[in-house]
């Protein structure tokens, strides 16, 4: 797709450490990257070309949102195609927790024969708390009900209840009457160390607990204690709070060794349909803000959308913030006497982003004039 664009497109293997990506950016236009790329303020600081930052992966902390955005570099995601994929390795370990599978199947492994039915259940009719009703958690409360479970959630925000799935007023309301508590939220202030020792305490007896979230909602000595003790019956982890760099480093956590737990190296988005999505999600997006400066779906940026208009040459500006900067840039348009086709700015906290289509005879020195104003970040011709 991105070929196809007449891009000169370079694919390398593995993720580049700080140093050696901020060398590579220096004469970059467009950087895609997975989630074990760091994109920190001194690379940022030596991209003095670059236009926007890809995120093939659904997580964007991996990047400094606040610096690119200072640069005027918006930074684009995925976050719906790799939702079904998640969607389901829950409900297959839901399962899974239910009936002990990892630890039959370990069994046999090691040539041991345990047939037994204590501890496994059916979860039908049993009650599944989800907790962050976004994307991924509504379509696991719909495959979830298909399986005849009552489906209980809570969400800091307000969300359509999908099928009879049944909101909850509070986090420790899904805590207290789950029989499974599965965990969809994004890394945020607010969800870092979620559920620790007095979260798992007030759940009950004999439940399960699951995140494919982020690794730092759930504190995981605080959950093997608990599983040590009994007062949980398993857990389900995808996801840690440091997680290693490459496939071939050793990995440790406090869950290691504990009976019916399952534990995952991060792969609840890692199908092949996934990444196909992925690709075509972000790169989509990426060719789509090079033809036309939309930013619609960036994390981190002003989100504006303009329809191309014919006969035109189109100005983007990004800029600072600040009471009166449209106010300059409309001045300059008066004054070479140009004509605005079309305009359109969105601003956020800290930057403002300005599209507009001007008639061609005076766009270039336009251009020029608004990118020597002391508040523009960056001004360019688009086309």
């Amino acid at each position: 797709m991105i070929r196809a664009e007449g891009f000169q497109l370079e694919i390398l293997a593995g993720a580049l450490k700080e140093a050696e990506l901020a060398v590579r950016l220096r004469d970059v236009h467009v950087l895609g990257i997975r989630s074990k790329t760091r994109v920190t303020e001194k690379a940022l600081a030596e991209a003095r070309r670059l236009l926007a930052v890809g995120c093939f992966c659904i997580g964007t902390n991996q990047v400094d949102l606040a610096a690119a955005n200072q640069r005027g570099i918006p930074v684009f995601n995925a976050p719906f195609s790799n939702t079904r994929s998640v969607a389901e390795l829950v409900i297959a370990e839901i399962i899974a927790l239910a009936r002990q599978l990892g630890d039959r199947s370990r069994e046999v492994h090691e040539g041991l024969w345990r047939k037994v039915a204590a501890g496994s259940y059916e979860v039908r009719g049993k009650t599944l708390g989800i907790v962050g009703y976004g994307h991924i958690g509504s379509q696991v409360g719909v495959l979830a009900e298909a399986l005849g479970m009552k489906v209980i959630f809570y969400d800091t925000g307000s969300k359509l209840p999908m099928g009879n799935n049944t909101p909850c007023a509070s986090l420790g309301d899904v805590l207290r009457r789950a029989d499974f508590v599965t965990l969809h939220v994004p890394l945020t202030p607010r969800t870092r160390d979620m559920i620790g020792a007095a979260e798992i305490a007030s759940m009950r007896k004999g439940s399960y607990l699951l995140n494919l979230s982020r690794g730092t909602v759930v504190v995981l000595p605080a959950l093997a204690e608990a599983l040590r003790e009994g007062r949980l019956a398993g857990a389900a982890i995808d996801v840690y709070p440091e997680e290693p760099e490459t496939n071939s480093e050793g990995f440790v956590t406090p869950l290691r060794g504990l009976p019916n737990v399952i534990l995952t190296p991060h792969v609840g988005g890692s199908t092949t349909e996934a990444q196909a999505a992925i690709g075509r999600e972000v790169g989509s997006t990426l060719v789509k803000f090079v033809n036309t400066g939309a930013t619609m779906g960036a994390v981190n940026f002003p989100q504006v959308e303009l329809a191309p208009v014919k006969n035109t040459h189109r100005i983007l500006n990004v800029h600072r913030n600040v009471p009166g900067v449209l106010r300059d840039i409309n001045r300059i348009v008066s004054e070479h006497n140009a004509n605005i086709h079309s305009q359109v700015l969105s601003t956020d906290a800290t930057v403002g982003y300005l599209i507009m289509d001007l008639d061609q005879d005076v766009s270039n020195e336009v251009k020029k004039a608004i990118g020597d104003l002391p508040t523009s970040i960056k001004t360019r011709i688009l086309y």
